[in-house]
């Protein structure tokens, strides 16, 4: 019989499972506080349990830890760059960032990814399967516990498209913002999609409180076809009208996420056109300096190319932030650092590298030689 899957489990259903072995009810809060406010890694540190009912507890349910595998910090910022290994050998990121407001997390949650984004390295091997809401939980434990400070926001904007593994989701977003949890408050959480339709007004009725960002990264269908392969099945109007009712539902504005690519959606023009097509929105545009990946031809747009951009979005009333760039020394960019573990020279080696992660010889933490 598999067992069950203890962290990805409600305060609810935990105590249902507590019943069903006979215990009294406390033991359910106990054993919640270890997993997710002390955050242990065995059933062996949870030292106010008898030693009978930690072995019980090991033999009946699954405790899902991930493995920092590496982890690279940034010589510009400070960013931190995770790799962490799940139990099944597999490889997901995570990036700390540390701001003015609190320390934020980006977490992945899949791996891989199936949406084809043409800019974007998580893509490239594929979707391999989808995170549990214990590996997306885990990610920020680990990372909190690493730097021995608090996590204030989590982003899911890492590998793996988040509407495409919607219920895991919905679950990690409860978990992550109980109250007898890490309480992380939800509107201190952004979910980021491609604009999946039918998931984005699902969400919307969900009585969530958390920031909705869609990666719009176009001005018009065609351009935004050459960019997302999601565009040929979602097109503006059907993403653009989901993004009302999802205000209209939580009063929550949506961000819109736009990477700058040079020569393909970064003029003028272009600008103007987005500033027609977001006028009605309620909502602010994050514009992204596209972080170039070798397998792709695609290049960061010039500086005074990203201002020019912001000028004309201004000048047409829409609120409109640049995104400071961060971890640029440390493959900060989706998918960059899990491409070149796996592929650091050809699929042979990345299979060398996965062994060793499993075998936990890969563990390494080092700082990024300085640019220049």
């Amino acid at each position: 019989m598999d067992r069950i899957d203890i962290k990805s489990l409600t305060f609810d259903e935990l105590s249902e499972q507590v019943r069903a072995l006979g215990l009294p009810a406390y033991r359910a809060g106990q054993i919640y506080q270890w997993l997710h406010v002390k955050r242990a890694s065995s059933f062996d540190e949870m030292s106010s349990l008898p030693q009978s009912l930690r072995e019980q507890l090991a033999g009946q349910f699954e405790l899902i830890t991930l493995r920092q595998a590496e982890v690279l910090v940034s010589a510009i910022d400070g960013t931190r760059k995770y790799l962490f290994a799940l139990p099944d050998g597999n490889v997901i990121e995570s990036v700390l960032m540390r701001y003015r407001h609190g320390n934020s997390v980006c977490v992945s949650s899949q791996v891989g990814c199936r949406m084809g984004c043409r800019f974007c390295a998580s893509t490239l091997d594929g979707l391999v399967r989808n995170l549990r809401p214990s590996e997306m939980l885990d990610q920020v434990y680990r990372i909190g516990l690493d730097i021995g400070e608090r996590i204030s926001n989590v982003v899911v904007m890492g590998s793996g498209e988040p509407l495409d593994n919607y219920d895991n989701l919905l679950r990690f977003i409860r978990l992550l913002s109980d109250e007898c949890g890490l309480h992380i408050s939800q509107r201190n959480i952004t979910v980021s999609t491609c604009g999946l339709v039918p998931q984005m007004r699902k969400l919307a009725e969900e009585g969530l409180q958390i920031t909705l960002a869609l990666s719009l990264h176009a001005e018009s269908d065609a351009t935004r076809r050459k960019l997302m392969p999601v565009a040929v099945r979602y097109p503006l109007s059907e993403v653009l009208d989901a993004c009302h009712t999802y205000y209209g539902r939580t009063g929550r504005r949506v961000t819109f996420e736009y990477s700058l690519v040079r020569g393909v959606n970064d003029g003028t023009a272009q600008a103007a056109a987005l500033a027609r097509l977001l006028k009605d929105q309620h909502g602010h545009v994050n514009l992204i300096p596209v972080n170039p990946i070798k397998e792709r031809d695609y290049v960061q747009s010039e500086r005074k190319s990203v201002e020019a951009f912001k000028n004309q979005l201004e000048k047409s009333g829409i609120n409109v932030t640049i995104r400071r760039e961060m971890g640029r020394d440390v493959n900060g960019a989706c998918g960059q650092l899990r491409r070149s573990y796996l592929h650091p020279q050809g699929p042979e080696d990345g299979a060398k590298r996965r062994q060793r992660a499993e075998q936990g010889s890969a563990q390494r933490t080092r700082p990024a030689e300085k640019e220049g």
